[in-house]
């Protein structure tokens, strides 16, 4: 009988601790609702829907290691660590959203890693460079000022941080200009982890894509530069310069990078540039944040005027496009490139804009220490895309129209 009762109480102490167990789980899980409004009279797809959790959760979000999100059905989202404490930051989901409508999603965060993965409709990655060509992929790098340009550059397998959505891709170089390459597919799909920037002719007939653009000294497609005497400037004279690849999918990337004493224009400053590119996107969002600077200082950015028949305009709304042909590879002259570029700075961001000879320039002053802008690109080797300069200078307009009335998120 004593036996009897001993295994009773083991079992009882057993349930007990099982449901204590549930229990305080259940108490480290929340739910809460996300009301997406598109404020437009059109349709729009691939809405990008970004949620603070520390506003959201509180002190709980700290505990948040999953979270799914579902409106009828389940959505393909991602969890962000953005200043590298290991604690989430952000949820990122996108979602397609009617005219004139509100749609309600439903978000269940748990304490619990998921099994579950998304396919990925977007990629980030860095790769160095590997004398036995093994390109180890790599989270960040950050260099000492004192290196060359040339060694930083070389040092990386692609020459910098890569991203791409299934219709374009971005990679951003690692040395003093800072300069934004862009990549182009006749088809959507993932392939930058393939070529690495690096497409051979068999690449190209197999539909894969290639570089598309030909920067030189000028801004190429957005790229991020100081400006003195009236004129664009690299980033010089720094203590240490790096990258990381903050976020890389499943519908959102996002890849840093930093500039430690940066000096410009007799002051020393800290410079953090974060840019941020969502599945279904050709566009990338940057943001710069210049701790030492303020409004007296000025920066730019803009797009190229291509090689051959360029077409293109400036307006005094921080707009900016260009449209034409040029060579991205000088050592292979046959290969000729259709390209479409576009940049927007907004207000309260842009000071002025202004034309030379390489560049349709959009100047830039910062708010706070921070600016914000836009850049866009195309391929003509699109099959589904932009076909001639009408067709893309109609499409900037429409797409500075949509960041200019963003859909809300309200939680």
């Amino acid at each position: 009988m004593r036996d009897l009762i001993l295994i009773a109480m083991l079992a009882t102490a057993g349930m007990t601790g099982a449901a204590g167990t549930h229990a305080a789980m259940a108490a480290r899980n929340t739910s809460f609702t996300v009301r997406v409004t598109n404020p437009s009279a059109l349709p729009r797809r691939d809405v990008p829907v970004v949620i603070d959790l520390h506003k959201a959760l509180g002190a709980k979000a700290a505990t948040i290691q999953s979270a799914i999100v579902t409106a009828g059905s389940e959505v393909a989202s991602q969890l962000d660590d953005l200043d590298g404490d290991l604690v989430p930051d952000e949820l990122a989901f996108v979602c397609d959203m009617p005219a004139k409508a509100t749609v309600a999603f439903r978000v269940e965060c748990s304490a619990m890693l998921a099994q579950k993965k998304y396919a990925p409709r977007v990629f980030a990655f860095m790769k160095v460079w590997d004398r036995k060509y093994r390109y180890p992929y790599i989270n960040a790098i950050e260099y000492q000022g004192r290196n060359a340009p040339l060694a930083t550059y070389d040092a990386i397998y692609g020459h910098g941080a890569q991203w791409e959505s299934e219709l374009v891709g971005f990679r951003v170089y690692m040395d003093h200009r800072q300069s934004i390459d862009i990549y182009g597919k006749p088809r959507p799909a993932l392939t930058l982890d393939r070529t690495n920037f690096y497409s051979t002719r068999e690449d190209m007939a197999a539909g894969l894509g290639c570089d598309i653009l030909f920067a030189g000294a000028s801004v190429g497609a957005g790229s991020f530069r100081g400006y003195v005497d009236g004129k664009p400037t690299y980033v010089d004279s720094v203590e240490a310069r790096g990258q990381r690849v903050i976020a890389s999918g499943p519908v959102r990337t996002i890849v840093e990078v930093t500039d430690r004493n940066w000096f410009y224009e007799e002051r020393t400053l800290q410079m953090r540039q974060l840019y941020t590119t969502w599945a279904g996107h050709r566009d990338v969002q940057v943001d710069v944040t210049l701790r030492g600077a303020d409004a007296a200082l000025l920066f730019c950015t803009g797009v190229q005027k291509l090689e051959r028949d360029n077409e293109g305009f400036l307006q005094p709304d921080g707009l900016a496009g260009a449209w034409g042909l040029n060579v991205p590879d000088k050592a292979a002259e046959d290969l000729v490139e259709g390209v479409g570029l576009g940049v927007y700075a907004p207000e309260p961001f842009l000071s002025s804009t202004k034309t030379d000879n390489l560049n349709y320039l959009t100047i830039l002053r910062p708010v706070d220490g921070h600016i914000r802008y836009h850049l866009a690109i195309c391929a003509l080797m699109e099959e589904t895309g932009f076909h001639t300069r009408s067709e893309w200078f109609h499409w900037l307009r429409q797409w500075r129209a949509q960041l200019d009335t963003p859909c809300t998120v309200k939680y």
